[in-house]
Parts: structure tokens; C-alpha cells; sequence
């Protein structure tokens, strides 16, 4: 995915990065319109349970949160100054790529459509850290970051509380986990200003529908993939793959 620069100016007002964090808001999915009932409607009851637009929405938004998050992660890999910085690296590669496949697994089997592309918005995220360098990139990303993985909290919150679809809730698991586990890693860098994040998280600005809404994908085109890196399978964080993408033992024949 390449990202223009032209746009990361856009980012600073008054030497402030003001970051609307509604990143990872898909209010109006794919192919399929809210009703006036709204996020509880059921759109299909499947054998792991009665699916929601919340749900669907939910999946969604995690699949937004890796198609920009994973890009910024293999930006700090190249760019972050620091060995804190490196291993921000490696647990945004990781986390996010095993929550891309849970998502993928879920689209197929719960018939979620799911974007290939992060929306306008996100797309500004990864621009603004690209347009830094050094030290500013570092401090940049760390808050960028670390405001949108605060933000995502309560939708999770709601979601692992509410749901009746079990793929959706160990989804909500694993994304809690993975979530918590960027938190303190980003903290752990020392650049975190926590008081600037709670003034972001709190009192976002608000963007129209089609800034914060992830493009539909072109008809045909195969679901893009967010690899774990190879050098990277084995490596631990406190997020581990849900049950249903741990390999099955073999049926015992006798």
C-alpha cells in the first residue's frame, strides 16, 4: 500500500498532531444498510450464533485496525531509533497479523465482507508517521498508537459483553488481549504523553462518514493478506491465537 505524503501536513495544527480517532468506525458495512432497530438487528443466525450488525461491524473494524496499524509496524521496524521502538515492531507485525486471520476466517464463515484498504483517515495516520523522521518519528507513531488502541477499549467492551455469537466473542478475546499487549508496549517507551492521550481519546473530532469508512473492496479481488513474518511465527506476546485457529489433533483411528 503506498501512501501519499502530501497529505501528513494536514496532520498539525499549531505545531498539536490532532489525531480523530475514530479509526476504526465502519458504521455502515458493506452491501448491507443499518435498519431504524439498529446495531442489535440480526442479519443471519448461524451455527455458532445469531449475527448482528454490531458483530459484523466489530470484525470490521479489527480487519481496519491491521491494514493500518501493520503498515506503521513495518515502518517502525525500518524507522524507530530505539530497541524500544524494534520491539513495538515486532508486536504490531505479530498481534495484528494473527487477528488478520481470525478476521479472514470469520468473513468466510459468517459471510462478512471485509475491506482490503484502511479508510481516508487511517490512510492519514500512517502518512503523518511517515513524513517523520528520527526521533519525531518515534514520538509521532507511540501516539498515534497509543490513542487508537485506548479508543478501540469500550466497542470491545461491549462487544465480548453483548455478543451471542461465540466466533465474534473469542474474537473480542484475542482482540482485547492483542490490544492490551500493544498498550504496554508502546508505554514502555517512554513516549507516551498520557495526558495529551486522554484529551485525544475523550474529545475526538469528528470527520464526516466517508473519511472513517474503509473503501468497499472491487468485485473479484482476492481478500489481502497481513502475514506474521516468518522470522517472527514463534514469537510470544500475552495474545494468543483462539482456540479455532489452534491446529486440531488428528481423529485417533483404532
Amino acid at each position: 500500500m503506498r501512501i501519499s505524503r502530501s497529505t501528513a501536513g494536514t496532520a498539525f495544527v499549531g505545531g498539536a498532531l490532532i489525531l480523530t480517532l475514530s479509526a476504526l468506525a465502519y458504521p455502515s458495512m458493506l452491501g448491507v444498510q443499518n435498519a431504524a432497530s439498529g446495531q442489535d438487528r440480526i442479519i443471519a443466525n448461524t451455527q455458532w450464533g445469531p449475527l448482528t450488525e454490531a458483530d459484523r461491524d466489530f470484525v470490521v473494524r479489527v480487519r481496519a485496525a491491521g491494514l493500518w496499524e501493520y503498515p506503521l509496524g513495518q515502518m517502525a521496524m525500518t524507522k524507530g531509533t530505539t530497541p524500544a521502538m524494534k520491539e513495538v515492531a515486532k508486536h504490531l507485525l505479530v498481534g495484528h497479523g494473527r487477528l488478520d486471520a481470525s478476521c479472514r476466517k470469520l468473513g468466510t464463515d459468517l459471510g462478512i465482507t471485509l475491506p482490503n484498504e484502511p479508510s481516508p483517515q487511517q490512510q492519514q495516520f500512517v502518512a503523518t508517521a511517515e513524513g517523520a523522521t528520527g526521533k519525531e518519528f518515534d514520538s509521532t507513531a507511540v501516539t498515534i498508537m497509543r490513542v487508537a488502541h485506548g479508543s478501540i477499549f469500550p466497542t470491545v467492551a461491549k462487544i465480548r459483553a453483548t455478543t451471542r455469537n461465540t466466533l465474534v466473542r473469542e474474537l473480542a478475546d484475542q482482540t482485547n488481549d492483542t490490544v492490551l499487549d500493544h498498550i504496554s508496549i508502546l508505554e514502555k517507551t517512554g513516549l507516551v504523553n498520557h495526558e495529551q492521550v486522554a484529551f485525544q481519546i475523550t474529545a475526538p473530532a469528528k470527520l464526516p462518514q466517508d473519511q472513517t469508512t474503509p473503501p468497499p473492496p472491487a468485485a473479484g479481488a482476492p481478500v489481502r493478506v497481513l502475514p506474521v513474518p516468518e522470522d517472527l511465527k514463534d514469537f510470544q506476546t500475552v495474545a494468543p491465537n483462539p482456540s479455532y485457529a489452534q491446529p486440531q489433533p488428528s481423529p485417533t483411528v483404532g
